[in-house]
């Protein structure tokens, strides 16, 4: 285990923007350097404990599915080595933890598939019969498995801010009027966009949550997002099915009825929500053996999914 990183300081590269996790770096025209922090953020709040390795395995597990999946569309990737583009004394923050992407233009848009009913899901289904809008058969339990997995889109909220669940046909609109002036001349529209968002992030999750399941992990849900070249090219971003953008599930602690355990973040979320804390900024601390036992379920997550243990 390497000392926890809160927030790079990479001098040699103009920094562009600090997200909750992720950290971005101009490198040149064409591409970007994207540092994973340590940083961990619930309920849209980042915490000030960094979970150490975090990062490393963010960077990891996403390289893997970009791997793995890019047959099915294609990735951020350059294979440009991150410590090729920092200074010499810069490249203990990026080993392990950093990737040279493609500049792409993201859509607006939050990808989010739900294969079974669970969190903001579950309580929507409680009251409505249906998520985000898409009607589901009555009687099922918690965490119960779909009949088969859903889309549901949500906007890209700023930091502190929480994402809006929207339908199908608002993502399509909102696809349309931000991205209309990038995809001039290009012969395809917004709409269209979302239309293959949608299409791809349902083959992701298929593909991706049958072979963890080999591995004895449940993907419950997950969230993906898109960017688009200059010639409209929809391509995979920022992290693809991490214990961050997704709900991780033991295969063999699993039970209809009951909320499952986990190993990522939701372990964090369970505790918050023990403590009178309203949600909002600055987080609470977290005690140590929290912070223990969260990284440990990081780590567990990557090593059960590739077989291999964390660099």
């Amino acid at each position: 285990m390497t000392a926890p990183l809160f927030d790079s300081a990479i001098k040699s590269l103009p920094l562009l923007s600090r997200g909750k996790v992720r950290d971005i770096y101009a490198v040149n025209d064409e591409q970007l350097l994207i540092v994973t922090s340590d940083r961990l953020s619930a309920f849209d709040v980042i915490l000030p404990n960094p979970i150490p390795d975090k990062g490393k395995v963010l960077t990891q597990v996403a390289n893997f599915w970009f791997d793995k999946l890019a047959h099915v569309v294609p990735g951020q990737l350059t294979g440009v080595d991150p410590e090729s583009v920092v200074a010499p004394e810069e490249r203990d923050q990026v080993r392990g933890r950093a990737v040279v992407v493609k500049r792409l233009r993201p859509l607006p848009i939050e990808a989010v598939v739900r294969g079974y009913l669970i969190g903001s899901g579950w309580k929507d289904y409680q009251t409505t019969g249906a998520v985000c809008g898409i009607a589901l058969p009555a009687g099922l339990k918690m965490a119960q498995k779909l009949p088969q997995p859903i889309f549901t889109p949500a906007t890209k909220a700023d930091i502190g801010e929480h994402d809006e669940n929207i339908s199908f046909e608002q993502a399509q609109a909102h696809c349309a009027a931000v991205l209309s002036e990038v995809l001039s001349g290009t012969g395809i529209n917004g709409a269209q966009l979302a239309d293959q968002a949608r299409r791809v992030s349902l083959q992701l999750y298929e593909e991706a949550s049958a072979f963890a399941r080999t591995k004895g992990i449940i993907i419950a849900d997950t969230k993906f997002e898109f960017g688009i070249d200059k010639a409209g090219t929809l391509h995979l971003i920022d992290e693809a099915l991490t214990p961050d953008s997704s709900r991780f599930w033991p295969a063999d602690q699993y039970e209809e009825g009951k909320n499952p355990p986990s190993f990522d973040k939701q372990f964090v979320r369970d505790y918050l929500e023990t403590l009178d804390w309203n949600k909002t900024a600055p987080g609470p601390n977290l005690p140590a053996d929290i912070v223990e036992r969260t990284a440990a379920k990081y780590r567990e997550a990557y090593e059960k999914l590739t077989g291999h243990k964390l660099d």
